[in-house]
């Protein structure tokens, strides 16, 4: 069975199709969306989802999370004394997901299409590729998450021919793609968006709006467990405008409980910059696929943080729309990998759909420019595949010699869209020699194909004799060997992943210590007082007397902070 995974930066889920339509995968703790939380111990046990998130909170060190963002990029992010990249991270998250998956289904589950923001570059889309195959599952695709969102809906199920927009706003990411359904045909017509805005930077912006009430308090001077706590607040603040329009934050720092409460037109208006940066993107998609605004039929809304009222009437008012919010955002885009699955497996429950997408990014090579007699300038950005072409993809382009006497051509494959080739991201180079000759009358041609799982060849050409160089390009951070994948993969199983059966006892009573330490006076007492029950029960190794204190503390819980 092909299961469909909506790796994300603040909540990852999977889904999985049933003659019904695709369903969601319930975790370990029984919740449908699952943390991008890894939490390590002493013994170097990894934790993942909620319980990692109460670990962070209790022991700030030990946990890492938004790491979706820096995907690709080679950066370290230390877990006491062992350091990952995020492609490992991403890896625990996904093998947890794979094993609650096999555990729900009754059934080993090998394979999976992964999504991705639509713009993910190549680097970013292999590193997912390669958390996949660490985590032990073949990835049949890495999929656009707003393609699967458009999945998801049903869009390419329409009538005639329609214009969708479908605007993706996750925890760390943003998306918007433009896609137009023409009979039985569903193309993404444009995508932009912006990797490093998401639903974080609007809980960093109630963060900041308490530190300007409480200026004593410093950013620099409090200790991380703190900062986590202030975060957490504010974080749920955000969450209560969804219930009216006003909302507060109560934060203790030290044995003083410090409140702050912001009504939902101030949050607006110091939101605007960040609203002032969805703009730019819409633009740009709408310019790409020369579509103006009045041409959109739908608007859909997908990634948790479009729940937020400030975004759903920021939307209203681009788009002169309400736009469609039928299924719940923080599942539209695993719901509609597990579909992407299911045609990829033929089910006969799902009707036939040609899906196209887009490059995302423009592809081209560094060259020498002539832009008039005798007037050469270097390190010019030459454009072969442009961004938001429709994949797959080929383009050829014929480059000449620059200087007499000239032996060797050196490609540089380049992703990006400044003119200028340093300031684009070289993926590798490739080198071919030519027979000497003037300047000008030895020639190559390039051709750069581009497949729909982000796959980039480029074959060299030499024009006069037929010799020719081709190679697969993977980026700075290339695709590790097969190889190299299996002895990582080694490296990542001494770990131990969490026992599921002890998980839910671990997690309630993380939660429970750090609501303990978040509270004052007969509230704490009460806690504590439940904490020790619970943990007799657990000292009595009894089953029936573990299930009923569990139980019993979870509902005390729920009481106390309406958890669930």
């Amino acid at each position: 069975m092909i299961i469909g995974i909506d790796l994300g930066t603040t909540n990852s889920l999977a889904a999985y199709f049933t003659q019904e339509g695709p369903r969601i995968i319930p975790n370990r703790l029984g919740k449908r969306l699952t943390p991008s939380v890894i939490s390590m111990d002493e013994e170097e046990q990894i934790y993942v989802g909620d319980l990692a998130v109460e670990r962070g909170l209790l022991y700030p060190g030990s946990a890492a999370s938004v790491f979706k963002r820096d995907m690709g990029s080679g950066r370290k992010f230390n877990l006491l004394h062992k350091s990952f990249t995020a492609e490992e991270l991403s890896s625990f998250v996904l093998r947890a997901l794979k094993e609650d998956a096999e555990t729900f289904l009754g059934e080993p589950v090998t394979e999976a299409v992964i999504s991705v923001p639509a713009y993910f570059n190549d680097e970013r889309r292999r590193a997912t590729r390669r958390a996949g195959e660490l985590a032990g599952l073949k990835v049949e695709r890495i999929i656009s998450e707003p393609t699967a969102a458009a999945i998801a809906y049903g869009l390419y199920q329409s009538q005639g021919h329609m214009r969708f927009l479908v605007f993706d706003l996750g925890g760390g990411t943003f998306d918007v793609s433009v896609l137009e359904r023409i009979d039985s045909i569903l193309e993404v017509r444009a995508v932009a968006g912006d990797n490093f805005l998401g639903g974080e930077d609007f809980t960093a912006v109630l963060e900041e709006m308490f530190f300007e009430k409480y200026p004593q308090f410093d950013r620099l001077t409090l200790d991380a467990k703190t900062l986590r706590h202030i975060h957490k607040q504010a974080d749920k603040c955000k969450i209560g405008f969804s219930e009216g329009k006003s909302s507060s934050m109560d934060c203790k720092i030290g044995e003083e409980v410090y409140s702050l409460k912001v009504e939902l037109p101030a949050y607006e208006h110091a939101c605007e910059e960040l609203l002032d940066k969805i703009r730019q993107p819409v633009r740009r998609s709408l310019s790409d696929a020369h579509i103006r605004l009045a041409d959109i039929d739908k608007v859909v809304l997908v990634g948790g943080a479009t729940k937020s009222p400030v975004i759903r009437r920021f939307v209203s008012k681009l788009f002169r729309v309400i736009p469609d919010t039928n299924i719940n955002p923080d599942e539209a885009v695993a719901l509609g990998a597990a579909i992407q699955g299911a045609m990829k497996e033929r089910k006969e429950a799902i009707r036939e759909v040609i899906l196209t997408d887009v490059c995302p990014f423009t592809l081209g090579t560094e060259v020498v420019r002539e832009w008039e007699k005798g007037f050469f300038e270097n390190g010019v950005f030459c454009p072969i595949i442009e961004r938001n072409t429709v994949i797959p993809a080929s383009r050829t382009e014929r480059l000449y010699t620059v200087r007499d006497d000239q032996t060797k051509i050196r490609v540089n494959v380049l992703q990006g869209e400044s003119r200028f080739a340093r300031n684009n991201l070289s993926l590798g180079e490739l080198n071919i020699e030519v027979p000497s000759a003037p300047a000008g009358e030895e020639a190559v041609d390039v051709t750069y194909t581009y497949d729909i799982n982000s796959i980039l060849e480029v074959e060299v050409k030499v024009v006069s004799t037929g010799k020719h160089e081709k190679q697969v390009f993977g980026g700075k951070n290339a695709d590790m060997t097969p190889e190299e994948i299996a002895e990582r993969f080694e490296t990542l199983s001494y770990l131990k992943i969490h026992p599921r059966d002890r998980e839910e006892n671990k997690y309630l009573l993380l939660l429970g210590e750090r609501i303990y330490e978040e509270s004052l006076g007969d509230k704490r007492y009460m806690i504590a007082q439940e904490l020790h029950k619970y943990e007799q029960a657990l000292d009595s190794y009894e089953p029936g007397a573990i299930e009923r204190a569990k139980e019993a503390f979870r509902e005390f819980l729920k009481e106390l902070e309406r958890i669930e």
